[in-house]
């Protein structure tokens, strides 16, 4: 078959300038995306002087570097301008970095925290500007919500609000279903669902006025069965797909809807290890005795240091998140997900494109390896009955989970 030549010497010079000349047009970070994107270019440009006739080469680089270039351009951004944003959960972690960028840029950030003299807070009001005003929250409090609705509505009134950062999170209890109290459910879903929707919704005229944005953290934790997060997880999908429904029904308004899943970074709650080992106590002290029984105190200690051993391979580095949820408050075109972290693109290849079996096992030695319950081990006594249970039934205070978000 009559091949067509391929350019050569100089034609190739002209080429690599008007390459060139695009990289430069196309606003690109240079670093190693782009730098593993011109070598697939260059390989798959090796192959195609190999397999295919020249015009169909030329077709399959063209619409080959046409995708690395839109993937990696940077998107044009809007200006910051006097825009005023609402941020939850800046005690630490990802709010308080978020709320340091945003004011750095130009924002007028309101950040809500627990407490208004915790670290996190001390920190905002000695680093940041007097435009970013402190807001103390609970998110299980209607009072407290309603008190930073009214003060939001009150101090925007003349730039309006254009971004509200559904960042405040909540998780106590690291168990399989079984061993979690429903009150953790319960806590879980009043924090990262009923609070989200608390205050989106007393927020959404402002927004709605603005053609603004929302921008929420969710969790992978909600988009797979990680072992043992059941209460948080659940919670994760809850308040996804009300963003989802949020971003079908919004559309008319113009405000644009995003979720943040990150993978596992170093916030002040994934830190806090006496925190962690205090609630492990307070699981085992509140446990039925026939549970204690059926799946033993090592199998809960063996999460808990599998659970603890994951937390240790947590990035330090938060600004990926941060820079996610910065690209859907001022991108032209913000995505309806960000997945800043390290393995997330192969995690969720698993996930949705492997038989169950492997995805199973894949979170269990990613996450919490899997461990026999004491019942189930060769050797062992089978769980007691209900009626020894009920003849001698272990006195328990009830279980009282001390909340501190």
């Amino acid at each position: 078959m009559e091949r067509w030549p391929w350019p050569s010497g100089g034609a190739w010079l002209l080429v690599a300038a008007r390459a060139l000349l695009q990289l430069l047009r196309a606003d690109l970070r240079l670093g190693r995306p782009l730098l593993a994107a011109l070598a697939l270019l260059a390989a798959l440009d090796w192959l195609c002087q190999r397999l295919l006739p020249p015009p169909a080469a030329l077709a399959v680089l063209a619409a080959a570097g046409w995708i690395a270039l839109s993937r990696l351009a940077r998107p044009p951004r809007l200006p910051v301008a006097t825009r005023a944003v609402l941020i939850t959960g800046c005690d630490s972690g990802f709010g308080k970095e978020t709320a340091k960028k945003l004011d750095s840029m130009g924002f007028t950030v309101l950040a809500t925290v627990l407490e208004l003299n915790s670290p996190g807070a001390l920190e905002l009001r000695a680093s940041c500007s007097p435009r970013l005003k402190l807001l103390q929250m609970d998110l299980t409090k209607p009072a407290d919500i309603s008190r930073v609705l009214e003060f939001t509505k009150a101090h925007t009134a003349s730039t309006g609000l254009w971004g509200l950062v559904n960042n405040a999170g909540y998780n106590e209890v690291v168990a399989d279903v079984e061993l979690s109290p429903v009150a953790m459910f319960r806590t879980c879903m009043e924090v990262n669902f009923f609070g989200v929707l608390e205050l989106t919704k007393g927020l959404l005229p402002l927004l709605r006025h603005s053609r603004g944005r929302i921008v929420t953290v969710g969790s992978p934790a909600g988009d797979m069965p990680y072992p043992c997060l059941a209460a948080y997880g659940t919670s994760k999908a809850a308040v996804v797909l009300l963003m989802d429904t949020f971003s079908c029904e919004l559309i008319p308004w113009g405000v644009k809807v995003s979720v943040i899943q990150p993978g596992c970074f170093k916030t002040g709650s994934v830190t806090n290890v006496d925190q962690w080992e205090q609630r492990k106590e307070l699981l085992l002290a509140n446990l039925p005795r026939e549970l204690l029984q059926a799946y033993g105190k090592d199998y809960i200690e063996h999460l808990h240091r599998q659970f603890l051993h994951s937390l240790s391979m947590a990035l330090a580095d938060l600004s990926p998140v941060v820079d996610a949820i910065t690209d859907a408050l001022l991108a032209a075109r913000p995505r309806r997900r960000y997945y800043p972290g390290r393995g997330l693109g192969l995690m969720y290849f698993i996930h949705y494109y492997l038989p169950e079996s492997l995805r199973r096992r894949f979170l269990q030695a990613f996450f919490i390896s899997h461990r026999l319950p004491r019942a189930l081990q060769p050797g062992q006594p089978g769980p007691i009955s209900a009626q020894d249970t009920a003849q001698h039934p272990k006195p328990s205070p009830g279980y009282s989970p001390v909340v501190a978000r």
